[in-house]
């Protein structure tokens, strides 16, 4: 007996299949089926053969592979009981519920009192995938591995994008080979971590950001997490995320994050628009609209707190276009430097003698919003907090130590009840619309329980504080996800300003992040984490690319730079309305010193250009650069809108240096636009109407 089911829409179907009543098989995930084709025809063409060196039978990649079943890969739940037995299930259908757009499907194993839930969704205004798994069970289990439901990949794609990087070189895509074998990644960091954003991209050779296939994956979870990339002996792949490898308690109960996957047969963009709807327009909500100009002292005054220098700061970004003024770091306790007073959230009163109202209170006079920094999970062993409660420590207490801290136990309700109330203390007492969340080091073990109190302690906040808002920030984008985006409404992508690096660092996290939600500054003129001296305009030009802010101390600025400044910051609050609501498209370049991306209108009646020349070409002139997404048949105005910034070396005439062009979406897109030449390090900025 077969039965099936059908997630599908205009860009994608994925058609399951149970056999005998075991747990379904994904036998298609690819470009949207015909609703009159037989899916039990499908089902039936999936069953492969048996050769020699095999069992009798091949056990499916089912959405939770099954070692009970002979399965010869990594299986999708590794269990054992209170006593540490290694048990193997053998789960078998029970019920299912159907709603408009997804199914939960029950699936029992009644020897050993088990019961798999699997809750799929598919919604159609975004084309992505929701997937989730449930494990319930009569006793206390240990659970060393629970896969969020697992889907395979196809063996006509034959490469992998997984992301890496480090401290202030976040998103770095790796292109690999699919290869026999497993590459698996197990993330015990205890967040989703610089080196470790929890997504992956299969696809083919020629895959390339606006043509051919690609099947992307994220598992929205703040803590650690496990990946497994594997081909098995006999061709078949499979794909597997769930949390980390042993960082859940023994219970009943154990649920996945949510799994996002998308199949596109328009390149990366086509899912990747996919991923930036999602975080826009329905996991972060709550955002401020229209998006602020957000200012951050950190790198203008460090540690370094004087109210008189402070009110003057914010004063001058006020001047230079900023609507949001943040108080980082080393207001409270007696934090001077990084060594104390983290779990101290009382107002310093030898920086602040008369509170924290006097400084509010010039910022407010200014129309700025305030926003103030906290990193509550966090302590040091110099505070008044860790000598009163050395108890609450996550994790042995000779642990090796992280930027001077240690960890607070978040599992903990009295943690999480003492931290709520310092936090709102500050919350209900000041005129404060903004919280920078830091969370500057791993934890020492992997805890599943950690994020699950996070999560708790921030739903508490928003749901007393809901005109807050909540940057995640984690040394930078140490903590990016959708499981933190649903609490909060802006991401901290990096805590380096070299305006270099963010291009490259903007341009991978594009493929899931929208510029609503990733913020981007404008730093100083010798970038604090490179020693690079970059240009304004390049500085200025790459913030505007993103939810755009400042964190310099704007006292350093000449005439000229507060000028740029104030222009680029002028022209991103004319054009926010629609770019915060618009697609980010990754340009395809034929020269690879170039970073270019096209941010699109959600009506596509205009569209802003951004093309970043990282270093000198290798060839004389600039390589035509071809648009994506447009009208092939409509025509469109494309003006130069920073032409003046052409060198001198730029001797020659080229269109867009004299005049805007008038050019149809098939001109665009085949043979692309002929830009003037330019300096390496320098950006040429676009804009585009459909007439």
């Amino acid at each position: 007996m077969i039965k099936t089911w059908h997630l599908g829409d205009a860009n994608q179907s994925l058609v399951l299949a149970s056999f005998s009543g075991c747990l379904p098989e994904a036998v298609y995930w690819g470009p949207a089926l015909p609703e009159a084709g037989s899916h039990q025809a499908i089902a039936e063409a999936s069953v492969t053969d048996v050769t020699g060196g095999m069992v009798d039978r091949n056990a499916g990649i089912s959405l939770s592979p099954e070692a009970s079943q002979t399965f010869p890969g990594q299986a999708g739940l590794t269990i054992r009981d209170s006593d540490g037995k290694l048990l193997a299930p053998a789960f078998r259908f029970e019920r299912e519920t159907v709603s408009e757009h997804g199914l939960a499907l029950v699936f029992v194993e009644k020897s050993l009192n088990l019961t798999m839930v699997l809750d799929l969704s598919l919604t159609s205004d975004r084309s992505l995938l929701k997937l989730q798994t449930r494990l319930e069970c009569a006793r206390d289990i240990v659970v060393d591995w629970l896969a969020a439901p697992v889907l395979p990949a196809p063996a006509h794609t034959g490469e992998i994008i997984e992301f890496s990087g480090r401290w202030c070189s976040e998103f770095q895509t790796d292109r690999l080979p699919f290869t026999p074998g497993a590459k698996v990644r197990d993330n015990r960091t205890g967040r989703s971590d610089h080196a470790h954003f929890p997504g992956l991209i299969v696809c083919s050779a020629e895959t390339s950001n606006t043509r051919g296939e690609a099947y992307a994956f994220h598992y929205a979870w703040s803590g650690g997490h496990r990946m497994v990339a594997e081909e098995l002996a006999d061709g078949r792949r499979q794909i597997q995320f769930g949390h980390a490898t042993g960082s859940q308690a023994k219970g009943r109960t154990f649920q996945t994050a949510p799994l996002y996957a998308s199949y596109s047969a328009d390149g990366l963009n086509g899912a990747a628009v996919r991923f930036q709807k999602q975080a826009r327009n329905l996991i972060a909500a709550g955002a401020r609209s229209p998006r602020p100009v957000h200012y951050n002292c950190w790198e203008a005054v460090y540690f370094d707190h004087k109210l008189d220098e402070l009110k003057t700061i914010a004063s001058q970004a006020a001047d230079l276009g900023a609507e949001r003024f943040v108080l980082d770091d080393g207001w409270f306790g007696r934090r001077d430097d990084d060594t104390s007073s983290l779990g101290d959230w009382v107002i310093d009163t030898r920086k602040y003698p008369d509170g924290l109202t006097p400084l509010i209170d010039h910022v407010k006079s200014l129309g700025l919003e305030f926003g103030i920094w906290f990193e509550p999970e966090m302590i040091n062993e110099n505070s008044d907090l860790f000598r009163a409660h050395p108890d609450w420590i996550l994790g042995p207490a000779d642990q090796t130590r992280g930027r001077q801290q240690l960890v607070l136990d978040m599992s903990r309700n009295d943690v999480r009840a003492y931290l709520y109330d310092h936090i709102a203390d500050i919350l209900k007492n000041h005129e404060i619309g903004y919280i920078k969340w830091d969370h500057n080091r791993v934890l020492p073990i992997a805890d599943a329980a950690q994020t699950e109190g996070l999560y708790a302690l921030i739903d508490r906040l928003q749901a007393d504080f809901p005109q807050v808002e909540i940057e995640s920030c984690a040394s930078g984008g140490g903590r990016i996800d959708f499981g933190i985006l649903e609490r909060t409404q802006r991401v901290w992508l990096s805590d380096s300003n070299d305006a270099l690096e963010r291009q490259r660092i903007q341009h991978g996290a594009a493929l899931f992040l929208p510029a609503s939600v990733t913020g981007s500054h404008v730093g100083p003129r010798r970038c604090h984490t490179s020693g690079r001296v970059l240009d304004m305009k390049l500085r200025a030009w790459t913030a505007a690319q993103r939810h755009m802010g400042f964190e310099m101390d704007p006292r350093e600025l000449s005439t000229e730079e507060s000028e740029i400044l104030r222009s680029v910051t002028a022209w991103w609050k004319t054009n926010r309305g629609w770019m915060m609501q618009a697609d980010i498209l990754r340009l395809d370049s034929a020269d690879p010193a170039v970073i270019a991306e096209q941010q699109i209108a959600a009506d596509g009646s205009r569209f802003a250009v951004f093309s970043a020349l990282m270093r000198s070409s290798d060839q004389i002139l600039p390589h035509p650069l071809r648009l994506t997404g447009l009208d092939p048949e409509a025509v469109y105005k494309i003006s130069l809108t920073n032409r003046d910034d052409a060198p001198g070396l730029s001797r020659g005439a080229p269109l867009l240096k004299q005049k805007d062009l008038e050019a149809n979406g098939q001109y665009l897109m085949s043979h692309g636009l002929i830009l003037p030449w330019r300096f390496p390090e320098t950006i040429w900025v676009l804009e585009g109407r459909r007439l």
